[in-house]
């Protein structure tokens, strides 16, 4: 399995804390960082925009990525939401085994050891 990293935005602390939940929750992301507060400049229907938002990086799979994005789409409250993915070229390897094995489970289950 590929690691992959992906970033998103979200409004406020509230939704970016139950987007991680839901996503490790549902084993499409082994591990979610809700880091602190930003500010985003950005052009948005014609207008200059400026917007405090909270970035999440996620670790997964490239294989859960279709999923992964399905599960962000459904939670996150922006019309359109920032999801970019990046491979993850190198890591230490029981860290990158760990995110692998995180990500084949059901919702719910312990991956075996």
């Amino acid at each position: 399995m590929s690691v992959i990293a992906v970033l998103t935005n979200l409004p406020d602390s509230e939704s970016a804390f139950n987007l991680a939940r839901a996503l490790v929750r549902s084993r499409v992301a082994a591990c979610v960082n809700v880091l602190a507060p930003a500010t985003s400049f950005y052009r948005w229907e014609g207008r200059e925009e400026e917007a405090r938002e909270i970035p999440v990086i996620i670790k997964s799979t490239r294989e859960r990525y279709p999923e992964l994005e399905r599960a962000i789409r459904d939670h996150h409250p922006y019309e359109l939401p920032e999801i970019i993915a990046f491979p993850v070229e190198q890591g230490l390897p029981q860290y990158l085994g760990w995110v692998a094995e995180e990500c084949k489970g059901e919702p719910g289950s312990d991956p075996a050891p």
